[in-house]
């Protein structure tokens, strides 16, 4: 028998990884007879694809059944598949699995062509499901199912994996390849010790229930050998255990310093010897602050000490480490003022990044059982988000909206931690009033044709210049400008070499054994040559820099730098004007020494020079 299991992702991303179904299909080892007559194909397709071509796949491969993981993002997608392939296949098995599956059943159902769903954990309801489409009996009716029955819901309970290691892993027994795939999931523990009334993830069985160091310590060296660059991991509340999560950073650490790692964490279980071990691994943290008022959260039984959390973030920043916040605007109680008060709470705590969402009434939480005594009026299909509440108009929500674009363009993705408190304090604006400013400039920009959806990084760079400089003139603070496009200009040069993958470097004999002079060289693709208003050697030495006090100790004398990355880190190299023209002038075409003599450096100096700069990946060869 062929079971096909289909995971229809957001977007092709390195989180594009079908983990759920990968986990299903290992599981199957845990009946060796079962797994001798059965054979499960994943196929991965993306939202907007081509439903018809996505059934020729799964056709083509002769299924007896087929399963899709269903989320908020593929409802429909995978509903549209699903009529396709009963349509071409009126015979075949067709289920669902998946959140969505779990928290709305009865609408899942209705008018669907799926003949059941798998509900909460599947690995179990799954070997069920198949053991029983293999002895020729309906799926339905297993454990973990749901159906209709004479258009009445049915189900039968499911029952959770009780010790997770008992559960055979996708990485260890191969069913999932990491080096296949851009970026990798991985699963450190179920379920969730709190109890968040807007979120999902403590449905199913209650508590955390944590996968052994030991198969951590396995799973960890399939990812390091499968050569994969970013692994997600999966664990909502991963610091909650200190001990346990000081020894996988530890391990980290050891044996996988070139993988990037992004972690959940609470802000509450963060000491200091832990931020210093975030700090030494290459990796994120994303932190749950929802919203700084501990009213409103209380409201959806979340409990936030501010002091307590300012305190942490702090370790957070003093140890170097990366860290974003997530904020949630419409929560019950909320308002655009709150709002605004949250923002200015989280940027003023230095985030790396800020992921902003408007409240998601979804199915089956606590605070969809009580949206219609709380007001919230919201979506009834996916994404559920909120339309209106008694304290948050629709207008409001509007302009909340705009104010996290905003912030997401001209904050996250154009990364201005190191800056934008700083320029906001020039300007004698809150952090959200900066925004505003942003958020309109960016309606203005749009009207005018820019500032459309595919932004590249360097759309965003040459915005925030073109707005800097028309609200400091606007705001008669043009004195400060100049200081201020600077700080723009270094963080997007330095963000841009952080980025790029370093120029294979040459060996002392290669260079020994080259007329450097007699070679065309080019400014390396990875290197960012630079001309600032003051020198970048002041402003880097005063670190959170102050505008105005700055500006009243500087002149601005103008300078040069090359900035580039090399052996995992970015350097700054300061520069006379005469070595940034001869870096100007390698233009891949003259030899270098032509270059140099237009710079008006003498030849042994140049030779020198670029003896440094080739040796450094500043320039490359020309062949």
């Amino acid at each position: 028998m062929k079971v096909v299991l289909v995971a229809i992702h957001p977007y092709p991303s390195p989180q594009a990884v079908p983990l759920a179904n990968a986990c299903l299909a290992a599981y199957l080892a845990t009946d060796e007879e079962l797994l001798a007559r059965v054979q499960v194909a994943l196929c991965d397709f993306f939202v907007g694809g081509d439903v018809a071509a996505w059934v020729d796949d799964i056709l083509a491969r002769d299924p007896h059944a087929v399963g899709v993981s269903l989320y908020l993002w593929n409802r429909d997608d995978a509903r549209a598949m699903a009529d396709e392939l009963r349509r071409r296949a009126p015979g075949l098995n067709i289920f669902a699995g998946g959140p969505e599956a779990t928290a709305d059943p009865a609408g899942l159902l209705a008018g669907s062509s799926f003949d059941f769903l798998i509900q909460g954990e599947g690995e179990i309801p799954f070997l069920d499901v198949v053991g029983r489409l293999d002895a020729g009996e309906p799926g339905r009716g297993a454990v973990g199912t749901a159906w209709l029955d004479s258009g009445m819901l049915r189900h039968v309970p499911a029952r959770p994996i009780r010790l997770l290691d008992t559960a055979p892993s996708p990485l260890l027994t191969g069913v999932i390849d990491p080096s296949g795939y851009p970026g990798i999931l991985w699963q450190l523990a179920r379920g969730c010790d709190f109890s968040c009334e807007y979120c999902f993830d403590d449905k199913g069985e209650r508590g955390v229930r944590r996968y052994s160091l030991k198969r951590i310590d396995a799973e960890l060296d399939v990812i390091v050998r499968s050569g994969v660059s970013q692994v997600f991991v999966l664990d909502s509340t991963f610091n909650q255990d200190r001990e346990r999560a000081k020894k996988i950073l530890k391990m980290i650490r050891a044996r996988a310093p070139h993988i990037h790692f992004h972690f959940e964490v609470r802000s509450e279980f963060i000491d200091r010897e832990m931020a210093r071990l975030f700090a030494r691994v290459t990796c994120s943290l994303q932190i749950g602050l929802q919203s700084a008022d501990p009213k409103i959260l209380r409201r959806i039984r979340r409990h936030l000490d501010l002091d307590d959390f300012r305190e942490r973030i702090g370790l957070l920043n003093e140890s170097g480490a990366i860290f974003g916040f997530d904020l949630i605007y419409g929560l019950p109680g909320d308002s655009l003022a709150a709002f605004r008060r949250s923002l200015d709470f989280a940027l003023e705590l230095y985030p790396n990044h800020l992921d902003i969402f408007p409240l998601a009434i979804l199915p089956g939480t606590i605070l969809a059982s009580r949206a219609p005594l709380e007001g919230l009026e919201h979506r009834a299909t996916p994404p559920y988000t909120l339309t209106s509440s008694p304290t948050f108009s629709s207008s409001d929500l509007e302009r909340a909206a705009r104010l996290a674009e905003a912030c997401d363009i001209f904050y996250t993705r154009g990364r201005a931690v190191a800056w934008f408190n700083s320029v906001a304090s020039a300007l004698r604006l809150s952090p959200s009033a900066l925004l505003d400013e942003c958020a309109a400039w960016l309606d203005d920009a749009r009207q005018k044709g820019g500032g459309g959806p595919d932004l590249t990084d360097q759309d965003i760079w040459l915005m925030q210049r073109e707005f800097l400089d028309r609200i400091f003139r606007r705001r008669k603070r043009t004195a400060l400008l100049s200081l201020a496009l600077d700080l723009v200009d270094y963080h997007y040069y330095f963000a841009a070499a952080l980025l790029a993958p370093p120029p294979p470097l040459p060996t002392d004999r290669e260079l020994a054994g080259r007329d450097l002079l007699g070679t065309a060289f080019s400014l390396a693709p990875t290197a960012r040559l630079a001309h600032f208003s003051y020198e970048i050697v002041d402003i880097l030495e005063a670190g959170e820099v102050d505008l105005a006090s700055f500006r009243d100790c500087f002149t601005p004398s103008g300078s040069w730098a090359v900035i580039y990355p090399r052996a995992g880190d970015v350097y700054t190299e300061p520069l006379l004007e005469s070595y940034a023209k001869f870096l100007q002038g390698l233009d891949g075409a003259d030899r270098a020494g032509a270059a140099a003599s237009r710079a008006g450096l003498g030849r042994d100096e140049a030779r020198e020079f670029l003896d440094f700069a080739a040796a450094e990946g500043i320039v490359v060869v020309v062949t």
